[in-house]
Formats: C-alpha cells, structure tokens, sequence
C-alpha cells in the first residue's frame, strides 16, 4: 500500500534563471506563493560555458543574491544554492533534480530560457514545465508572423509594427515629427571639449563584496578587470541609473551616438543593457521613460526615436531572427572566414589606436557602445576573414550585456555578414577613413590614416580593398556595395595588386 501524499508533494519547483530577475516573470506568476519553493543556482556550468568576464559573472551573481532576498521578503520560499557549497554539482540540471528529490517535488516550472542551448539541456528535466517568457513585446510566434513569406527581413519595418502596437512616439496614427527614423540626424563626430557624464556608480554593498571575493578567488584566469565594480545590482539601483541617463546624457544620445571618442568610453550612452537583459528593467518602462523626456521637452526627437528605436526595434527584431533561425545559426560562415581569432582581442597588444582602446576599455568595464563593436572590433574581424563563430564566443564572453539571444544576430548577422544578409543588407566593412571621421583615435596611431598601402599604412585601409576582392563572387552583385566594386575595377592592376599584398603582409603577421 502506497503512502498517503504528504502536501509538499502537491507543490512546485520555480526555477528562476539569473536572467530572470523580474518579480513580474511568467514562472512566479504560474505559482503559489504559500506553498511552491523558488530554485536558484549559482553553478560553474553556466560562469564557464564561454569565459565570461570576471565583472559579468559579478555582476549576474550579485543582482541574484539581491533579487533572492527581495523574493524572501516578498513571502516566498527560496532555495538558494550559493558557487562555493560543498553540495553543488554545479549543473542547473542537476541541481533541479537535487531539490525536487530533496523537497519531494514532482512539478517544476520555469520561464522559457533566452538561450537555445539550455532550451535544449531542459528536455533532459522530467516534469519540466515551460512557460513563455512574456517580458518581451514581440512574442516568437508574432515575429514568425510578421516573417512569414517576407523576401527580406529589415528591422525598419518591423519596428514600425512595434511602434504601432506599442503607441510610443505616436501621434494619431503616425510617428510624431512626420517621420519613423532620424538616424540621419545621429552622426555628429564627439569632440574633446565635450562634456561627458558618466553613468550613474553604485557602491558595492557587503553582498556584492562577498561576490567579488569570490570571483577572484575562483575565477583569476578569466578575462577582464573586476575592480572598480559600480554595476547596480537591484531594480531600484536600475530604476536610479534610467533615471540617471535620462536627466544627464540623453539629451545628446543621438548627436552622438555613432561618435568614438578616446578616453570616453560612455559618451552619451545609457549603459543600461546588463539590466535590461537580465530582467531587472522592462522594455517598456525604459521607453515609456524616455518618451516622457521628449514629450516635457527634456530631450529632443532624434535622441529620443533613437533609444527608443534600439530596443523596442533592433532588440526585439534580433531575438526574432535567433529564434527563427536556431539551431545552427551561430555556425553560419557565408563569407567562408577561417582565420582564428588574433591574441591582441585577448592582449590589446596592436598598434592600431582604435583595436587598442577599444579592448583596454572593454578589459576594463566590460562593455563598449555600439559603434566600437560593429566598426571597430567587428569591423577589424570582417576584414580579416576571422572564423564568425570565434568572434560570436569573444563577443559572448567580455560584455556584461551579452546573452546569445542578442548577441550572436548581432555578431554573426550585422558584423559579420556570416548568414549571408538575412539580417542585414550589407557587410559593415569600412576603411579607416571611416574611423578617422567618428573618432580622434587616428591622430595618434603609429599607422597613417591616409597612406592606404604599404608599411605605416592604416590596416584598415588594404584589408578593406582586400575583402571586396577575395569576396567579389559573393558581393559584387550588393546594390550598396556597388559603388566601391566600381571604383575598385576603375584602378590599374598594378594599384589593385599593392593593396593585396599589404593585406597579405598585415594578415600574416596575424
């Protein structure tokens, strides 16, 4: 005869992934406070996948450990597996089934996670229920919608659709200032006399200390600087650093947006991705926030349209594509680059100024804007024929922002062409020209900027030339490329042969 069901065997686990830190998610919505058990694990498996930055595992694991606490105080029970307890197996599987054995738990539930691979590793959980991670504005079957029997996928439009259902910026139907994008209005190059706030410094609390000790202690070889630490790790401290942006730097985000500045990693940038990503801001209250500033004519419409644009248009529509094209997207090469990945992304050893900044900075805070990853490091990588899937694991690996639903569209899409163009229309390849006119980097660089070959040329001058070249059957017929395939035929043969052979010295010495 069986024994009698005790209660606790009539109750849930809620897996709460680290980023998952909203108090609105749809697994704690599923559940019941009085009688469910909230699982959360700090384990090695998800810290090491990729070698994360020493201030993102921090950064996750603190913001965990506070949210943890906010749970408790909020009446729920938490189970709470600390990295360094003797018993963790330091698998997310294993210790979901350590706490339904212990707790005598036969349902679990959790929010669907952000990445495929651990969408996969939870097949593997028995009585795993999955529901759907709503905090998005777009769900996978309304992007699958929108992409159905689409010739081409463009954010443009799908962030049109976004704009609608969501009514930001939106005035009787239509987009306020008559127009959907004043991208053209954002690219001011910065210039040094400009002021430059910072975004809002948060000191370590004794939860985040104990973390940081403990990332030292386990974590030395990985990348990256772990001190000064000033990320803030709860939705308050979040709330405080929108806050922050809006009132000290938004009003010229988009002037200067695409600008690149030496010594001024921020500019004007909300450094406010880490939060979003892992749940301790919410889409909408950002935008909603942001909209409020242009509206009580605190910040202009270029500035405002586009922040706005980034999340609830490119944010949303890379998701999209991630999850359409999943699996296998991350090991699309269309361009078939096979070079590994150069020690100096690691090192910053170049001499090229803008490589170096650019890495030093990204060392040092783990992060950098938009511009320096698409046309700087991205950039660099495309033109040296870089394996996609190395520069997608660097990218995974060094930003606190980086979660490979976002990151890898960004990567193996936009920066690096590597699907072919079903994210973007063109290659993002560029010369140092382009470099020299958004940044003040090129004035102090041991290469010059205007020689385009030969020794003391910009290395981004020949790989530039280089890259049409060796990938002309692929791109010559891009109607955005046309321009240069024509000014590339208009030169002598002798011209077109010095830029290859810079290239073949600079790629060598890779």
């Amino acid at each position: 005869m069986t024994e009698p069901l005790s209660c606790t065997q009539y109750s849930s686990l809620i897996v709460v992934l680290g980023d998952q830190l909203s108090m609105n998610i749809s697994a704690l919505r599923a559940g019941d406070r009085d009688r469910d058990t909230i699982l959360m694990a700090e384990v090695m498996e998800e810290a090491r996948y990729v070698r994360h930055h020493k201030k993102k595992i921090a950064f996750v694991l603190s913001a965990m450990r506070h949210f943890a606490a906010e749970l408790k105080s909020d009446g729920w029970t938490v189970r709470y597996v600390q990295l360094d307890e003797p018993d963790n197996t330091q698998s997310l599987i294993s210790e979901i089934t350590r706490a339904k054995h212990d707790l005598r738990i036969k349902r679990t539930i959790v929010t669907e996670p952000g990445e495929y691979r651990l969408v996969q590793e939870f097949t593997q959980c028995e009585g795993l229920e999955t529901v759907a991670d709503d905090r998005f504005l777009a769900s996978h079957h309304d992007f699958q919608t929108w992409a159905a029997g689409r010739k081409q996928l463009r954010m443009e439009y799908f962030y049109r659709e976004m704009r609608r259902k969501t009514g930001l910026l939106m005035s009787d139907g239509e987009p306020e200032g008559g127009r959907w994008n004043f991208d053209a209005d954002n690219r001011k190059p910065a210039k040094t006399d400009t002021f430059l706030p910072r975004p809002l410094e948060v000191e370590p609390d004794e939860i985040t200390r104990d973390v940081l000790a403990l990332i030292e202690a386990r974590f030395p070889d990985h990348f990256g600087k772990l001190e000064p630490f000033w990320f803030a790790v709860t939705k308050k401290g979040a709330l405080a650093a929108l806050d922050h942006f809006v009132e000290h730097a938004l009003p010229k985000f988009g002037d200067y947006q695409d600008a690149i500045l030496k010594g001024a990693p921020f500019l004007y940038h909300s450094v406010l991705a880490q939060y979003l990503n892992v749940g301790l801001l919410s889409p909408l209250e950002i935008c909603q926030r942001v909209e409020r500033a242009y509206y009580d004519g605190h910040a202009p419409l270029n500035a405002v349209e586009g922040y706005i644009r980034q999340i609830i248009g490119w944010r949303e529509f890379v998701r999209g594509i991630y999850w359409l094209r999943m699996p296998g997207y991350t090991r699309s090469n269309y361009l078939s680059a096979h070079r590994s990945l150069p020690s100096f992304f690691w090192t910053a050893d170049t001499d090229m100024a803008c490589m170096a900044a650019a890495i030093v900075q990204t060392r040092d805070e783990a992060y950098a804007h938009h511009i320096q990853r698409l046309m700087v490091t991205g950039n660099f990588a495309l033109l040296a024929g870089i394996d996609p899937f190395d520069v997608h694991e660097w990218y995974l690996a060094v930003y606190s922002d980086a979660y490979e639903w976002v990151e890898a569209p960004n990567v193996i899409g936009m920066s690096q062409f590597a699907d072919g163009g079903l994210l973007g229309s063109k290659p993002y390849a560029a010369s140092g020209n382009y470099i020299n006119k958004m940044s003040d980097h090129c004035v102090s660089c041991r290469y010059d900027v205007k020689q385009k070959t030969g020794d003391g040329a910009c290395p981004f001058n020949p790989l530039y030339w280089d890259f049409l070249a060796r990938n002309a059957n692929l791109l010559r017929g891009n109607p955005r490329l046309g321009h240069a395939y024509r000014t590339w035929d208009r030169m002598t043969q002798e011209k077109q042969q010095e830029y290859l052979n810079s290239a073949k010295r600079i790629l060598e010495r890779l």
